[in-house]
């Protein structure tokens, strides 16, 4: 049964979300501040939190920072949920690394098919050797970069690349479409989940570490990723 984290300060509402929750078979803790969340998450880390914006003492945006630092939840998705509504709202969390994005007031029923829908993208890069991971039955390859969509691995000139979540769905992404080129707006859509425009650096700040890290592991495997100047990004349909 997946574990859920909920940090909400407001008893009423926390207590309404964490019921529903479990209505909806989940096992669901609430937690009014980020000290007893944190405390929590020593003991358990969960499959997912859901993170209010406005909360005494420490924020939820500095939560986020606070997760995405920490090796043991990098990974661990998040969805805000939070009053503030507005598309810079939106921007700033999704730019501090949160997974989704849900304004209050919201339904119980909307929660819960956007928590199913998170949970089924969120299974975590696995770990391992690159030689025991580099030839699945679903392995994609273009040149010297080789992703496996089962074991959310990426190989690239035999080393394994050691992606975040969202990276890893970046380049698959990329990699489903190569040679056509994705708008920003498509890929914030198809990876991140969410469909509006607005100026977010989120994608290029991706792009720029998935480079990276392609590099580190295969020198020039990073100029797969182009950039087509005013649209948006494309993988080459060969890479070095």
């Amino acid at each position: 049964m997946p574990v859920i984290y909920y940090v909400e300060d407001d008893t009423n509402i926390r207590d309404l979300t964490v019921y529903a929750l479990r209505q909806a078979g989940y096992e669901a803790k609430g937690f009014a501040n980020a000290g007893d969340f944190f405390a929590a998450c020593k003991e358990h880390v969960p499959e997912l939190v859901l993170l209010d914006i406005m909360l005494p003492e420490i924020d939820g945006l500095e939560i986020l920072h606070m997760l995405r630092e920490n090796p043991a939840t990098k990974h661990l998705p998040v969805m805000m949920l939070t009053a503030k509504g507005t598309e810079f709202d939106k921007v700033v969390g999704l730019d501090a690394g949160a997974d989704d994005y849900l304004a209050k007031p919201f339904g119980m029923m909307e929660l819960s098919s956007r928590v199913n829908a998170l949970l089924r993208r969120a299974n975590r890069p696995a770990q391992g050797a690159a030689e025991e991971i580099a030839e699945p039955s679903d392995l994609m390859a273009v040149g010297a970069i080789k992703l496996s969509p089962s074991a959310r691995t990426v190989v690239a000139n035999g080393r394994e690349v050691n992606l975040t979540r969202k990276e890893f769905d970046l380049l698959r992404t990329l990699m489903e479409n190569k040679g056509r080129v994705l708008t920003r707006e498509q890929l914030l859509e198809q990876v991140w989940g969410v469909s509006f425009v607005g100026e977010t650096r989120t994608v290029d700040m991706h792009v720029k570490t998935l480079r990276r890290k392609l590099a580190e592991a295969a020198p020039g495997s990073e100029e797969a990723v182009a950039t087509v100047r005013g649209v948006g990004y494309r993988l080459k349909k060969s890479a070095s």
